[in-house]
């Protein structure tokens, strides 16, 4: 569970996005329908139809089109079920066929027909002709950008590329620019979320101070229960490439008997060397404990709030004050519960006796884990050669005739090590995701590319008269063309100014969320240089849909469209 959970929460957030992006594409094909069939109904209400019969004119071929969309659907999820299965729960799960969700498909269908079918109702009623008559002004003025571009004496085709991309036009030249623009801003938007997203998990994998792993290594003594004897810690003191170090131990304890078991990290009070805080403080005082956000929330607590801790009869009712909370580092005893991002607790070392310690380890009492953080400029590596050395010292120690003789042979299996990082299950099987939200992502471009370059060639087969005109005006065939790349471009350099700093905005709040979900430091990333590389994409891929358009304009016969109307 814990390993799936940051991809369900991921896949989920991206479910959500990807459902309003198809919803919104669905829109856009409902508005174009609708809009297309705009001359026919202004054809009807001249015969004498009322206002309900030409807004239902074109209603029940969409309403079919809805139905049947929603079936192939779920007969299309249906059959990607088995591609559905990866990660750890591809190797978890036996049986790898087709899944069949009644409910869930069924519910899905259902409100996809629903939401779309509305839809459709109220584009058709504001489309209706006694509707745009009534809001059609005498002498519109048109768009307060193409006026501006205008009054900038800019070249000719990009006026005319800035009017076909901001005005709408009225009856059988109309075009649906207001969907295309906001499924622009949406893709954009979208794309810049994903890698903000993206950018912040890979943060937030490659630096473990953000998942509880504060320090740079941890010396390890069998298994998390051996003791370290103060002699290493004074080579510690000493060791050139240690910039600070701090002794733990590991217990598991009831916290509020008997209603929960945590794992639980003792340390001293204001370690040199501690985990990242969440929220409120770390401990400055011994009466004080620090939880994982997800014990405090199985314990119903709150910051500020008390506990009873209990051992047997080591500790019996101890009561402790959380503070705060922390992203605790993922190590403990081996040989039980381990403390691990959320889950655990941090109380001070002097909350168990220390009479109870020199009569579990003897004489070479001391902590079963020291963590390490190396001196700034240090190289891994050369730490870690100096703190195996310092290991190979501790098993020395370990292993001298005054240790075996109060502990006895079982002093043989004392072993030091030294750990690396550690990290827990929700960031070791983050790759399992693979490129899925990428692909999310990708499909949701994919399907803003193509909504442009069916509103272009929409745009070109409905402004004909219009292209038939500037024609006659004296443009050239390069001239209409580069109009129709302008088009594209201010409708895609819209979707930037708006999309951008929405999809950072979307991108670093649910980073938010999900950091909060996995109990990790939250450090949101925006990757700026990816950003500017898809915008620059965005631009480049809108210029390329829109040279067969422009060709197809350029291409307009003016005597004859012009004689035609």
């Amino acid at each position: 569970q814990r390993a799936i959970r940051p991809e369900a929460i991921a896949l989920g957030v991206f479910g959500v996005i990807a459902g309003l992006a198809a919803l919104l594409i669905g829109v856009q094909s409902i508005s174009r329908q609708l809009q297309a069939g705009s001359g026919d109904t202004e054809i009807l209400r001249g015969l004498g139809a009322g206002p309900g019969a030409t807004m239902a004119d074109g209603l029940p071929g969409i309403i079919g089109a809805l139905a049947a969309g929603s079936v192939l659907a779920a007969a299309v999820t249906v059959g990607l079920s088995p591609l559905t299965l990866f990660g750890p729960v591809r190797s978890a799960e036996s049986s790898a066929g087709i899944y069949l969700d009644a409910a869930v498909l069924g519910l899905g269908a259902l409100f996809l027909f629903v939401t779309l079918g509305v839809v459709a109702v109220v584009i058709g009623y504001r489309l209706a002709p006694h509707r745009v008559a009534a809001r059609r002004p005498g002498g519109g003025r048109g768009s307060g950008a193409v006026r501006a571009a205008l009054a900038a004496s800019l070249p000719a085709p990009v006026g005319a590329g800035t009017r076909f991309a901001l005005e709408p036009g009225h009856g059988r030249t109309a075009v649906p620019v207001r969907s295309v623009i906001t499924g622009a801003v949406l893709a954009i938007g979208v794309v810049v979320a994903t890698l903000t997203f993206g950018a912040s998990l890979n943060t937030l994998v490659s630096h473990p101070t953000l998942y509880g792993w504060n320090f740079n290594y941890a010396l390890y003594s069998t298994d998390g229960w051996g003791p370290f004897p103060p002699a290493i810690t004074r080579l510690l003191d000493h060791d050139r490439s240690v910039q600070a170090a701090t002794g733990v131990y590991f217990l598991t304890v009831q916290i509020d008997h008997p209603q929960q078991t945590v794992p639980a990290i003792l340390s001293p009070v204001r370690p040199a060397v501690g985990p990242r805080i969440l929220h409120g403080h770390g401990l400055d005082a011994p009466g004080q404990i620090v939880l994982g956000p997800a014990t405090l929330a199985q314990l119903h607590k709150r910051i500020g709030d008390t506990v009873r801790i209990y051992l047997g009869n080591v500790i019996r009712g101890t009561r402790l004050q959380i503070v705060g909370t922390a992203a605790l580092p993922t190590i403990g005893d081996t040989l039980g519960v381990h403390a691990s991002l959320g889950t655990g607790a941090l109380f001070a070392t002097t909350v168990v006796p220390a009479p109870v310690f020199t009569r579990e380890y003897g004489p070479e009492s001391g902590p079963n884990s020291i963590f390490v953080r190396l001196r700034p400029g240090t190289s891994q590596a050369a730490g870690l050669r100096s703190l195996q050395k310092i290991a190979g010292e501790y098993n020395r120690l370990a292993h001298a005739p005054r240790v075996l003789a109060h502990a006895g042979p079982s002093a043989l299996q004392i072993q030091a090590s030294v750990l690396a990082v550690q990290r827990p299950a929700e960031i070791v099987n983050y790759r399992t995701m693979g490129t899925l939200p990428a692909i999310l992502s990708g499909g949701l471009a994919a399907g803003a590319v193509a909504a442009l370059g069916l509103t272009l060639v929409t745009s070109v087969r409905r402004r004909r008269r219009d292209f038939a005109l500037l024609k006659t005006l004296g443009f050239t065939r390069r001239q209409l063309a580069a109009a129709i790349a302008w088009q594209a471009t201010v409708i895609i350099a819209i979707g930037l100014v708006v999309g951008v700093p929405l999809g950072i905005a979307a991108g670093r709040w649910l980073w938010l969320l999900f950091a909060g979900e996995l109990s990790a430091v939250p450090d949101p990333v925006v990757p700026a240089a990816s950003i500017a590389l898809a915008a620059l994409a965005a631009l480049v891929l809108a210029n390329l849909v829109a040279a067969l358009p422009g060709r197809s304009a350029a291409r307009t016969r003016a005597a004859l469209v012009l004689r035609s109307e």
